[in-house]
């Protein structure tokens, strides 16, 4: 039996040590894989603090940024808080000075009525005083005047007063005498006094009309680049146009005042440009002045050719288009020329049809009747036989010429187109406010002004200006020296007030400019 178990039990033995060997070998690997994660553990672990430090470096950081950047935000309101503070301060220390001293001047103010008003008290209660005994003195010496002359007072004053009545009646008299023969030799001359100085204010707003002009700025800053420094560029724009620049209160605009209307259109876009441009200086004046009076003669050539082309006139020579455009700035009577001269044109048109005769002709005639009254030189000739003149000398027909120089019964009617002129010319004058008197002889008399002072050897230039009541005189420096301009100032104005007849008085302005002009190369 022990024999047979044996090798069972060894079996048996066998087996199980096989398996507590595996179970040891198992466990052995087990404690290897802990201990490998263990290590992987404790690396994660270890990179986890790594990355949770840097991290926690990197926060710390961007909130010491977040909080620098606030303080120094927080810095700049306080220290823009106290800026005001302190201003504040200020300005409360400054008005608790002027506080204070508004308050001595006060005390010292009430001060000094105090003193004034003692004295005036006592002033007032020595003049009562000696009010009463004055009062006591009158009645005392009225006494012995009535004692001495046996007469109340009321008997000496009815007495006074009747003797007086009669020197009074007499001196009256004698008074009324003296004033009627006066006024008998000077009514005519005080009724003519009247009339004229009637007319002088009635004619001032047509004046105003016609020879004023508004030039519209964008603000009134422009205003002191216009004047320029001590003046020199208004100064040298009327002197370049012969136009006054007027420039007051009015807001964003200023006046140019002239009685030529080509004068005061070259001035007005002379300045239009110039403060488009902004360069406002005298060379620059000057040059951008004949600019524009080269534009304006260019303008005028144009309305004078869009004016014959409207009305339907062929083959007008060049000069007499020229004149017809000149017409745009003149007026006759208040009315403007170009508009009146279309007007008796196309009524002469109409006129001549109805009746029968050509038409084209009437309307030339029309259109050419008062070319006499625009001349760039003066002439004693009548308008109307000027004007036949210049048609005859640029070829047009003798029906035409006619026609211009009868149309004031200068010269006899020679044709039926005469008298269509006339007549169309009187209708057009003569519509309800077409015409205004007055300002044609205010005209005249401003260009008789200015020819006063061309017949004065030296004198360059001349501008009647402020209506008449000015005379602005330009020399030719190399001819007229300093003295001689003074001298010059006195035999014009002399001139003017032997020749001329005018209201009020007339300022005579002789300006004498030296200028060195170098060109550098």
């Amino acid at each position: 039996m022990d024999g047979y178990m044996m090798p069972a039990l060894a079996g048996v033995v066998g087996i199980i040590i096989g398996f507590v060997i595996a179970k040891l070998l198992e466990k052995s690997k087990g404690s290897m894989l802990i201990n490998n994660a263990k290590k992987q553990s404790e690396t994660l672990l270890k990179e986890a603090r790594i990355d949770a430090e840097a991290l926690k470096k990197d926060k710390v950081l961007q909130a010491k940024e977040k909080f620098i950047e606030l303080k120094a935000e927080h810095e700049k309101v306080i220290l823009s808080r106290d800026k005001k503070v302190s201003e504040a301060e200020k300005r409360i220390r400054e008005k608790e000075s002027r506080i204070s001293q508004e308050l001595d001047r006060t005390a010292k103010l009430n001060k000094s009525l105090e003193a004034k008003k003692a004295d005036y008290d006592f002033r007032l209660e020595f003049i009562d005083k000696k009010r009463k005994e004055t009062e006591k003195m009158h009645k005392r010496q009225v006494e012995q005047l009535e004692v001495i002359s046996g007469l109340s007072a009321e008997e000496a004053k009815k007495e006074l007063v009747e003797s007086l009545k009669e020197e009074a009646k007499t001196s009256a008299m004698a008074i009324i005498q003296e004033t009627v023969e006066e006024a008998k030799l000077t009514a005519q001359q005080e009724a003519k006094k009247i009339i004229l100085n009637t007319i002088q204010r009635i004619g001032v707003e047509q004046t105003v009309e016609n020879c004023v002009s508004v030039f519209n700025l964008e603000s009134d800053d422009v205003k002191g680049r216009i004047i320029g420094r001590e003046g020199r560029n208004i100064r040298a724009i009327e002197a370049a146009t012969g136009v006054e620049i007027i420039v007051d209160d009015t807001p964003e605009a200023i006046i140019l005042s002239c009685f030529d209307p080509i004068r005061r259109e070259i001035a007005r876009l002379s300045l239009h440009k110039l403060v488009t441009d902004g360069r406002i200086h005298p060379a620059r004046i000057e040059e951008v002045v004949a600019k524009t009076s080269k534009e304006i003669n260019q303008e005028i050539i144009e309305v004078g050719k869009r004016t014959v082309i409207d009305l339907g006139i062929h083959g007008l020579h060049p000069e007499l288009v020229k004149v017809v455009g000149r017409m745009k700035y003149r007026s006759s009577y208040g009315q403007n020329l170009l508009q009146h001269s279309r007007e008796v044109a196309n009524l002469c048109g109409v006129m001549a049809a109805e009746l029968g005769i050509n038409p084209k002709i009437a309307k030339r005639a029309g259109l050419l009747h008062d070319i006499g009254k625009v001349p760039e030189t003066e002439s004693e000739l009548p308008h109307a036989l000027l004007g036949m003149e210049w048609a005859q000398k640029y070829g047009e027909k003798p029906d035409v010429c006619n026609a211009i120089g009868a149309h004031h019964d200068e010269i006899e009617m020679k044709s039926l187109f005469a008298p269509i002129v006339q007549v169309c010319d009187a209708i057009s004058g003569a519509r309800p406010g077409a015409r205004r008197q007055v300002l044609d002889s205010y005209i005249q008399r401003l260009k008789d002004l200015e020819d006063v002072a061309f017949g004065f050897n030296g004198v360059e230039k001349a501008y009647a200006i402020q209506a008449g009541r000015e005379l602005r005189v330009i020399v030719e420096s190399e001819k007229v020296d300093d003295v001689k301009a003074s001298e010059l100032s006195f035999n014009i104005s002399q001139k003017i007030q032997n020749d001329m007849t005018y209201p009020g008085q007339v300022r005579v302005t002789v300006i004498r400019e030296t200028r060195a002009v170098t060109i550098a190369k």
